[in-house]
């Protein structure tokens, strides 16, 4: 960007940002761009805030979502910039627990990759009893698996649970990566993965997908958060006495 910019028509703003000339004007209206200055005639003059503003809705909405980003820009024209700052810290948070949840299901991967997941016999096929006894756990353990989805065994006509082939493979998995520590909840998220993939090179293929999309949502989120700050010493939130970020780095304020 680097050149100040003190008078945009709509086309201009639409043309830097990336958006519709109508998408402009819904950005306005909901409050993401500040309320335009009117020429004589009517038309809209926008400034460096709006153009600033649009650029970090634009990129916030990549790293949190529309709705998120909505909340945030507002909140930049709206409110005091510690509840700016606390939607940001959430955002961040979010991202960093979802890092957390990608590095226990590598970790998982690591765990399990020496329990075969592709192919099972046909006479693998087992019984509550019978999974529980080749896997060491009580019949207990395997209801419990089923009730919290992790393992979800197919029934005959009298309700009797039947473990297929790859029922016990999953069971297998389920025994390993508990025993290694792993809670109730992460693998629920996990397993539908390990059944999607027939390979577990499959599913370090989905992890790394998934690890290059976090990676470009927290680089959207840091771009959404510069523009954020060079459009704040225009903003309504910014009042005296408001921290200034180069300040702090510096450990002092302005007073």
């Amino acid at each position: 960007m680097g050149v100040t910019v003190s008078s945009l028509k709509t086309a201009e703003i639409a043309r830097r940002s990336g958006y519709s000339v109508q998408q402009v004007r819904n950005l306005e209206r909901d409050g993401v761009l500040p309320a335009a200055a009117r020429t004589a005639s009517g038309y809209r003059n926008y400034g460096e805030i709006h153009l600033r503003s649009a650029l970090a809705y634009r990129a916030l909405a990549a790293g949190v979502g529309p709705v998120e980003a909505k909340k945030i820009v507002r909140a930049l024209h709206r409110d005091p910039l510690p509840e700016v700052l606390a939607l940001l810290d959430a955002a961040h948070a979010g991202l960093d627990a979802e890092r957390a949840d990608l590095r226990e299901a590598r970790e998982a991967v690591r765990v399990i990759s020496r329990e075969p997941i592709e192919d099972v016999r046909g006479s693998d096929s087992m019984s509550v009893s019978e999974l529980a006894s080749a896997l060491g756990v009580r019949p207990s353990t395997l209801r419990h698996w089923d009730a919290e989805r992790l393992v979800v065994p197919d029934r005959d006509q009298r309700g009797t649970r039947r473990y297929t082939p790859s029922q016990v493979r999953d069971a297998r998995i389920v025994h390993q990566l508990r025993l290694a520590g792993y809670r109730v909840e992460p693998l629920r998220a996990l397993m539908p993965e390990l059944r999607r993939s027939r390979r577990l090179d499959d599913v370090a293929s989905a992890l790394a997908a998934r690890d290059e999309g976090i990676t470009a949502r927290s680089r959207a989120l840091f771009e959404g958060t510069h523009h954020l700050y060079l459009c704040s010493a225009d903003a309504p939130s910014a009042t005296p006495g408001t921290l200034d970020v180069s300040s702090v780095a510096l450990g002092t304020s302005r007073g």
